[in-house]
């Protein structure tokens, strides 16, 4: 679980409908009865001295804590070696999605389970056109395959280790499933969610609480 750094309250430190967000991305993992130690990754400067509430949010006894990287590469990888050894199944979640939720998290274990890296997707509704430097239109992308995918993912661990350590010195990855992908692992899309949305702007606020006041995922 990431939480990233900016401004005076941080992004992820910021309340919806009441609860700071990162309390809120954690809750469907320290509530699910298949999930155990939950790994929160934090800018350096808060690991010493995290948030009060976090230790509401996470039991004592289940919460690790590690610091951010440099790249949102290095930062996981800081988390997963903070992780037990006896995991052999890890999930890694962005803490600006607020509402997964246990249904989600089951498919998601289902996948791993099975040996493969287990992605969240949800189709493409709009006509997605590639453009070159100059916003010229080059083409129409076909989307019936492409999917917008979301966290958490999946991943048996020893995929997701060795993902890591090739990857250290190529071109970062957008995700850790495409570290994987580079290894030539399985990697399957499983139902997303549209709950589950990335909250980055101030639209993207509005909407969270607009989504928390319904109850939805929260």
């Amino acid at each position: 679980m990431r939480a990233g750094e900016g401004g005076a309250t941080r992004k992820q430190y910021r309340p919806i409908g009441g609860v700071p967000m990162l309390a809120r991305s954690v809750r469907p993992f320290v509530d699910h009865p298949r999930v155990g130690p939950v790994v929160v990754v934090l800018p350096p400067d808060d690991v010493a001295t995290p948030p009060a509430w976090l230790a509401a949010a996470v039991p004592a006894a289940r919460l690790r804590l590690a610091a951010g990287g440099a790249s949102r590469q290095d930062s996981v990888a800081n988390g997963l070696a903070a992780l037990p050894a006896g995991a052999r199944i890890v999930l890694v979640h962005d803490a600006a999605r607020p509402f997964a939720d246990r249904a989600l998290l089951d498919r998601v274990i289902a996948v791993a389970e099975l040996g493969a890296v287990a992605v969240p997707g949800l189709p493409l509704a709009e006509t997605v056109k590639e453009t070159d430097a100059a916003g010229l239109v080059i083409r129409t992308v076909a989307r019936e395959r492409l999917v917008a995918v979301q966290t958490p993912q999946g991943f048996p661990r020893d995929i997701l280790e060795t993902a890591h350590q090739r990857g250290r010195g190529e071109p970062p990855a957008t995700d850790d499933a495409a570290l994987c992908e580079r290894l030539g692992a399985a990697v399957r899309i499983v139902p997303g969610s549209p709950h589950n949305l990335k909250v980055t702007t101030p639209e993207d606020f509005a909407l969270a609480e607009a989504i928390a006041s319904l109850g939805a995922a929260s």
